[in-house]
Parts: C-alpha cells; structure tokens; sequence
C-alpha cells in the first residue's frame, strides 16, 4: 500500500505529488497516457502561480524555458496595461510551452522520489475506513490510504464516485492556435482594431512573427478532429477578408465555452483536483494556473491528515477554500465570453466596461481576480491580511519565498518575543525586527497564507493548533 494514488501526471497531479513528497508522503502518479504530450502549445503562467513556484524553488527552473510579458491585457482581451506597483515581485505572465511545463513538474515530483507509471488507466475503485482500492485497466488492484482525481474534464475517478458537474454545456466553438504569418504586424494590428467589435476574435503577436490567433470556429471541421490550418485561413477569410498568410502553426486546437462545476470535491478518501473538479473556457487563461493553485492548498493538508497530525477539520478546508475560487473564475470567463459576443449588447458593455477600466482600482481590480492575488480565504474576522498570501518580502536570509522551500509553516516575527515551540516540527521560526512588513507578527501557512496576525504567544498558540494540531514537543523559550 502507498499513501496516495494520483490518476493523471498533468500539471496539477504532478504538482500534488511533489507536495506530498515534501512531507515524505508514499506517492505512486498513474497515467493513462503512454508518452508526455507531443504538441507544443504556449501556456500563460500568472503571478501568483509564479509566487508559488518561487515558493518551491522552482521558478529558476522555469524561467530560461518561457518568455516574460506584461501582466496586462487579460481579461477579454481588452488591451489595457496592467496597474502601477502590482503587489508582487513577480508581476509579470510567464509565457512557456506546456509540455515543458508538464515535464519540469514531473521531474521535480519524480526527484523528490514520487513514482510516475505511464500508460495506466483508472478504470474503478472501491473505498472502505481504511482506504480505497483502484482498478487499473488491465485488471491490476492497487491499494492506497487516499485518492485524488487530477485526470482533467473527463474525469473518469469523478465519474466513478458519482460526483455530479453541473454547469452549462458548450453553445460556440472556437478555434485557438500558435502560427506564422506574413501580413505586417501592422496591417494585422489594423484590421483587429478595426472588427474586435464586431466579431471575437483577435491575433495577438509573440514576437518573431509568431501570433495566438483566436477565431470563431463557424462549423469548420469535424468537432470530433484537431482543426488545420486550413480551417484557420477559412474562418481568418471569412471574419476579417484574408488569411494574413498565415503558415506553420505552433499547435492548433478547438474549445468550446462549456463551463461545469463538481458538487464535491471530497468523497471520504477520494479528492478531486484540477480539471476534474471544475472546467471553463480558456479566456484569460487560468485554468492551468487554477488547477496548480488546487495542488498547493490540497497537499500539506492532506500530508499532515496521513501523517498524523491534522486538526479534525484540515482536510475539509480544501473544499472549503478552493470551491469559491473555482466559482469566482468561472463566473468571470462567463463574463468575458459575453464580452467577446458580436451582439450589439455585448458589444456595448464591452465598450463600458473598457471605459471603467482606465479606473486605475477597477483595472487593478480584474488584474487580481484574474492573476489570482486577490485571493483572500474565509478565516473569520481579523485584519485585511489574514486569509490572504504574503508577498515576496525582504527578510534578513534574503527573501521571504527562500524559506518556504521545504513546505513548512513559518512564524515571521518582528518581535522576537514569540516561538512555534511544540510545532517546530512543521512550522519555521525567523525572529526579524528588519523584515519588511507593517505588521507585528504573521503565522504563513505551507501555501503563503496568513493565517494568523497579531503579537500575543497565546493567541498565536491557538492558531498553530487550529492549522497545524496538538504540539508534539515541549515549547522552547522564545529566541533572545
């Protein structure tokens, strides 16, 4: 038996795994297919996904692979530069192949010592008190303490639990796709000035000209096939009179804007991530960077229940956090689908609302909902800061997300009055009257977020046994 079994090695059950690992978690990942992804199609990773990989030490990884680019622009399309002073160290979208990504996390994972099987396919599981049996296509059983369901919008572990996703189906199809084309940037740049009002769609330039194209599908192709380039030049004919010469296509794909949300994502010892727990179109790309969020807040939770000391209610808060941000971004890219609609309507709140976003707090506003600072978890009552991530701060080691490598809590304290005591065998102690933060003290949680503020030893106790249980040691004295 191994703790936890993950079906599906994308992003987000690769992420899981080496979070689990962090914590010396038994972690066995089964994938259905049998190679890595072969198609190169550039992903977006927003800020606080680039917060989270500085947090593991893995941005240093990522970055030489990606492109960095303003952190503007995103919420349907709307060209509009991203706010002064955003508050992060990283404020900026990190452009980088998806394979690439995908290989970067499971090399982690796999260094961290997950096991990652390759053309294994979940087809049932049984759970009892003690923990669940997974069948594997080939009749193979496998025995773990938990299961998580990362195997994308057609989960089939979802299915198998009965878990409902409810939602809407797809109404239009889009075609979506990375090429050439000859056209000058500026005549492109012309013509979708000219017509984004009238039809959704847009070609967007990388560089080296190299552009993301977005144009409506219009029935071209067969649903059930990838699309070709020549359906792009059809549709490109059709919307805006030519084709700008488009050729040698990155990658091509088809969406559609089916939007559904899963009832659970807790069922006794089964648990769902990613695009199984929920699904959207792609406007303003968040559905990686959604489902890498999920492996973060869901892994040291699920770490501690296996290792033994999670307070009663710590695994029942991954649903309780990650729910409400999962229906935060799908009512948000129902929002910007409308606003890519042609409809007069649409079209003229469109109009509105990209004259609110010169508002300089209306524009910071949907920057953070869409890059995922705005995040603030439901702790109770207590200052603005509890619930929220921390930025990348200077502390006298360097930098704040440096000590967070190693997946721990962490007591940042001004005072150098207070101590984790019996909990310093999960939570970090830096005593730093410099660190630059206009608080007394703060209790990180694994993820980055606050989970207590304040300068009291006793309260501050209170909040170490809510998230992280019953002291094992004997409190220390606090550090002179």
């Amino acid at each position: 038996m191994v703790d936890v079994i993950i079906a599906g090695c994308g992003p987000t059950g690769a992420m899981l795994a080496a979070e689990l690992r962090l914590h010396d978690v038994r972690v066995l990942v089964l994938e259905k297919e049998t190679e890595p992804k072969s198609f190169v199609r550039i992903v977006g990773l927003h800020v606080r996904s680039l917060e989270l990989m500085a947090m593991r030490g893995l941005l240093e990884r990522l970055l030489p692979h990606g492109r960095r680019r303003p952190a503007g622009g995103f919420f349907a399309a709307i060209a509009k530069p991203a706010p002064k002073d955003l508050d992060s160290a990283y404020a900026y979208l990190l452009g980088i192949p998806q394979p690439v990504v995908e290989r970067l996390l499971e090399e982690h994972a796999v260094e961290l010592g997950a096991q990652v099987r390759r053309g294994r396919a979940v087809t049932g599981l049984e759970q009892d008190d003690e923990g669940v049996t997974v069948e594997l296509a080939d009749g193979e059983r496998l025995r773990a303490r938990y299961l998580v369901g990362c195997d994308g919008g057609r989960s089939t572990v979802r299915k198998l639990l009965g878990v409902g996703f409810p939602g809407e189906p797809s109404r239009t199809e889009t075609l979506m796709g990375e090429m050439e084309a000859d056209a000058p940037q500026e005549e492109i740049a012309a013509k979708v000035a000219e017509l984004r009002e009238i039809h959704p769609f847009w070609l967007r330039p990388f560089g080296g000209g190299v552009y993301s194209v977005v144009v409506p599908a219009g029935g071209v192709g067969d649903r059930a096939q990838p699309p070709t380039l020549e359906d792009f030049r059809q549709q490109l004919r059709a919307v805006a009179g030519t084709d700008f010469g488009v050729h040698s296509p990155r990658w091509l794909s088809r969406f559609g804007d089916a939007t559904r949300l899963a009832e659970r994502y807790r069922v006794g010892r089964v648990l769902l991530a990613g695009d199984a727990a929920h699904i959207h179109p792609p406007i303003g790309g968040q559905g990686l960077n959604l489902g890498v969020q999920d492996a973060f807040n869901l892994g040291w939770k699920l770490a501690a229940q296996i290792r033994g000391w999670a307070p009663d209610t710590l695994l029942d808060t991954y649903q309780a956090e990650r729910r409400p941000v999962a229906e935060d971004v799908l009512d948000n890219t129902r929002a910007q689908t409308e606003l890519l609609s042609a409809e007069p309507g649409a079209q003229a709140v469109r109009r509105l609302l990209t004259e609110l976003m010169d508002f300089d707090e209306v524009n910071r506003h949907l920057i953070e909902k869409i890059t995922a600072i705005g995040v603030r978890y439901d702790f109770g009552e207590g200052p603005d800061l509890l619930g929220r991530r921390l930025r990348d701060i200077d502390v006298k080691q360097g930098r704040l997300y440096d000590l967070l490598h190693r997946g721990r809590g962490l007591l940042l304290d001004r005072t150098a009055r207070l101590t984790a005591g019996g909990w310093s065998d999960r939570v970090d102690h830096l005593a730093d009257p410099t660190a630059a933060l206009d608080v007394p003290c703060v209790l990180l949680r694994p993820d980055g977020h606050v989970a207590w503020v304040g300068d009291d030893q006793q309260d501050l106790d209170a909040h170490l046994a809510r998230w992280f249980g019953t002291p094992l040691l004997k409190a220390s004295p606090a550090p002179k």
